[in-house]
């Protein structure tokens, strides 16, 4: 097979959650370990950074993954899900995973992968690991699929464990309540590793020190630290508790990498050219209108999302808007304004909650919108039904800002 061949066998042939949601979820690790051992363990050859959290994560690995590879050590980073080419998901110093790696890797393991039946992330997962431990990466930062404690990533040994914030995402696997998330979340901690903890709420701190404390992992809660301000190349507000978690962190790696001042200016100013993340606050015009992209999705982060898009000087908001079919959107969309115009589209992923559906769900909550038949065109008439004074924001799903940046 060709390479993309390889990645639509990857894509259709197997259980996928990006595409399918529920019925990929595993909730046992024993599939990943049987390809761990299978392919003689290359996750233990090189040291790893651990990061979870409900947002955040790839915003966080990218600029850990940016500070270090500024500070001249070679960098695999592997974060999900990827906006335009499967291989954004596993890079080294911002070079994506070669095609032939890819192609070369399924077609030597394939027999393996389908008498597991092993879904699309565990496989990526064991994809990821032999490629940083082929090319002798000094440090690679891993961040989870979902959740922690049942996620494929879990069987790695860091040096490190990273959890951003905690919020309601994927409720149906990770719980309904906060503290049954964290506790999800919190199963990346191991024994005598230190972790730091972006964000708090008074139900999950109560988790994070009982679980720190029963494995004798040093707790580092970032929102009480104090920084200077370093300049970054990501612009969205929720930024700044990353940044935060970002420098705690960087704080703790010190006994392992030589990590200047310099290293971790120039590593946030540098973040996007560095490790090619998209999709987090992102301009896509600057004026006449103005355009902003933003991969949120769930309450926590669409609510920051939401709040800094009323601070801008703006005549009118615009939203091209889309969803999957597994969000409790009664929740989600009380947070979006009244008083602007709304594009109703559907993502092309089979998950895409279909836009009767959510049209109907957003007239129950006053908002005015027209459906459209794709995200292009959803996108298109946005743009022209807006005055130069208009912003126009394009997100709802991951799947909907992959098909405009």
């Amino acid at each position: 097979m060709n390479y993309k061949e390889t990645t639509e066998w990857l894509f259709n042939k197997l259980p996928m959650f990006q595409q399918q949601g529920a019925k990929a979820y595993k909730a046992d690790l024993k599939n990943i370990l049987a390809l761990s051992n299978h392919l003689n363990s290359p996750q233990k050859y090189f040291k790893i950074v651990h990061v979870a959290g409900t947002n955040g994560k790839g915003s966080t690995s990218s600029m850990l993954a940016s500070i270090l590879q500024e500070a001249g050590y070679k960098v695999g980073l592997f974060t999900s899900p990827h906006l335009k080419d499967y291989r954004e998901r596993i890079k080294i110093n911002g070079e994506k995973i070669s095609k032939e790696f890819v192609v070369d890797f399924v077609a030597t393991n394939k027999t393996f992968f389908e008498e597991n039946s092993l879904s699309f992330f565990e496989m990526t997962t064991g994809l990821a690991f032999s490629y940083f431990h082929k090319e002798k990466v000094d440090v690679a930062i891993i961040e989870v699929g979902m959740g922690g404690r049942l996620d494929s990533t879990n069987i790695v040994e860091p040096i490190l464990s990273v959890i951003t914030n905690i919020g309601f995402d994927h409720k149906q696997f990770l719980g309904d309540t906060l503290d049954m998330i964290a506790y999800e979340k919190a199963g990346i901690i191991k024994p005598r590793v230190p972790v730091v903890v972006g964000e708090t709420t008074k139900e999950t701190k109560r988790v994070f020190e009982a679980i720190a404390a029963l494995n004798l992992s040093e707790l580092h809660f970032a929102e009480t630290k104090s920084f200077p301000h370093y300049e970054c190349a990501f612009k969205g507000d929720y930024q700044e508790h990353n940044i935060k978690t970002v420098l705690t962190a960087i704080s703790l790696l010190k006994i392992h990498f030589s990590v200047t001042k310099k290293d971790i200016e120039n590593g946030l100013k540098n973040v996007v050219v560095n490790t090619g993340l998209l999709g987090r606050w992102q301009v896509l015009q600057e004026d006449n209108p103005f355009i902003v992209c933003d991969s949120a999705h769930n309450e926590h982060g669409l609510k920051i999302v939401i709040n800094q898009l009323k601070k801008l000087d703006v005549k009118r908001l615009r939203f091209v808007l889309g969803f999957v079919n597994d969000k409790d959107l009664d929740e989600i969309l009380t947070l979006f304004p009244k008083d602007a115009q709304y594009y109703f589209c559907k993502p092309n992923v089979a998950r895409g909650l279909e836009t009767d559906k959510l049209f109907e769900l957003a007239q129950k909550n006053n908002l005015v919108g027209k459906i459209f038949n794709s995200v292009a065109e959803a996108y298109k008439t946005a743009i022209q039904d807006s005055d130069n004074e208009d912003v126009i924001y394009v997100g709802g799903s991951t799947f909907v800002v992959a098909e405009v940046v």
